[in-house]
């Protein structure tokens, strides 16, 4: 077996399973689970009629590189999306089955682990497949904390010269997972100037982009931040998904776009990986990439959710509105006295609430774990499921 895979460490969701494995959650409630960030609305019924239609597809095997108009339906949208001209649908588009498995692959791709001392940058916390892709790919990771003075935004300036030298790669996720925190143009400014300096490629996950509170101020992106300051894609990759904003996350639908050279080798390696995508869920996506009604909709229901349950959550923990996705990241300590782990089980036996410990999401690179004493709080249920999981968590914490 490959040794690299001793390495790997247990996934969040495993340790949690491990932490309350010897609790009963109170009878008297029922189960909410904030624990999982799985998009619980329902998924649009166009959606559904256009996979059902794409069924015909099912008898051809699907190109690696997916068909034409997927490719086109999210080049469009990126146009769309963040005031881009001309996006090449051939050369900058690559539909994925998911980001989560091109998240895993391009480190695969892109990383040299043969050359000594071979780094990964990534936030810190994070979602946990920048470290595994990273140490099965024969790399280093090197995390960044969260800086709560920065919404928790990662501080690159942290990150000493002698680690850029050998970083091969940067992890990001703006909006962030768990911390909702959003880049910048003066950080993604600092990022290039970075790239430039050192030679690296950043793949920027973007899965949370189309879930934020202001309509009429969406979340910047890489491709779009790189327009306005008047470069091009150059060792840039970003990663998108319909899961979040289209609610569809068994279809595993997604797309990388960016630098069309390093998409080119990438595909190379995705033509032997095996991944291509079934040409009835092509359709789904074409259909779903070219609507935006059902986005607004989606939208306007984590509003409400998060207007209803942050200040409810506020008098009684540490937290307050992220910039974007569907989280929230609480501190818990401040106003309990209870560490995260100990605030989960409790909370579960008490009151039949789930939520994931901070410290299950983050490592201690620097000292301290930057997820200790947080809970991530994921509000993908709906509004009234969720207003009743905040009550029972305010009860809780009052009765301390």
């Amino acid at each position: 077996m490959n040794p690299l895979l001793d390495k790997l460490q247990p996934y969040p969701f495993e340790r949690l399973k491990s932490l309350v494995a010897d609790i009963t959650p109170a009878s008297a409630y029922k189960a909410i689970s904030f624990g999982i960030g799985e998009p619980k609305h329902p998924t649009p019924q166009f959606i559904k009629e256009a996979l059902i239609d794409g069924l015909g597809g099912l008898s051809s095997y699907p190109a690696t590189a997916g068909g034409e108009p997927l490719r086109a339906a999210i080049a469009q949208w990126l146009e769309r999306r963040y005031a881009l001209p001309n996006v090449n649908p051939a050369t900058e588009v690559l539909p994925v089955t998911g980001s989560r498995e091109a998240l895993f692959s391009f480190a695969q791709a892109v990383v040299d682990g043969s050359k000594p001392g071979a780094r990964v940058v990534c936030p810190n916390p994070f979602y946990q497949i920048y470290e595994g892709a990273t140490l099965l790919a024969g790399a280093t990771p090197y995390y960044v904390d969260s800086d709560p003075a920065r919404n928790f935004g990662p501080d690159y300036d942290a990150v000493p010269a002698d680690v850029w030298r050998d970083v091969q790669l940067v992890y990001l996720c703006s909006p962030g997972n768990p911390t909702g925190a959003v880049l910048s143009l003066a950080d993604w400014k600092r990022l290039f100037d970075l790239c430039d300096e050192y030679g690296f490629v950043i793949a920027s996950d973007e899965c949370y982009s189309e879930i934020y509170f202001d309509e009429e101020h969406a979340p910047l992106g890489a491709l779009a931040a790189a327009h306005r300051l008047g470069r091009g894609f150059d060792r840039l990759v970003v990663f998108s998904s319909l899961s979040k904003r289209s609610n569809v996350p068994g279809m595993r639908s997604g797309f990388v776009a960016g630098d069309a050279a390093v998409l080119k080798k990438f595909l190379l390696y995705r033509t032997y990986h095996g991944c291509a995508m079934s040409p009835a869920v092509q359709a789904a996506s074409v259909a779903a990439w070219n609507d935006e009604a059902h986005v607004r909709l989606n939208r306007s229901k984590y509003l409400k959710k998060f207007q209803t349950v942050t200040p409810m959550l506020a008098d009684v923990l540490d937290v307050r509105l992220p910039d974007a996705g569907f989280y929230l990241w609480a501190r818990v300590d401040t106003k309990t006295g209870l560490s995260d782990t100990e605030f989960t089980r409790r909370l579960l036996a008490q009151y039949n609430v789930a939520v994931l410990p901070g410290s299950y999401l983050g490592r201690a690179a620097h000292g301290a774990n930057p997820g200790e004493n947080h809970v991530r709080i994921a509000l993908v249920a709906d509004v009234d499921e969720c207003t009743e999981g905040a009550q029972r968590i305010v009860q809780f914490c009052q009765s301390l």
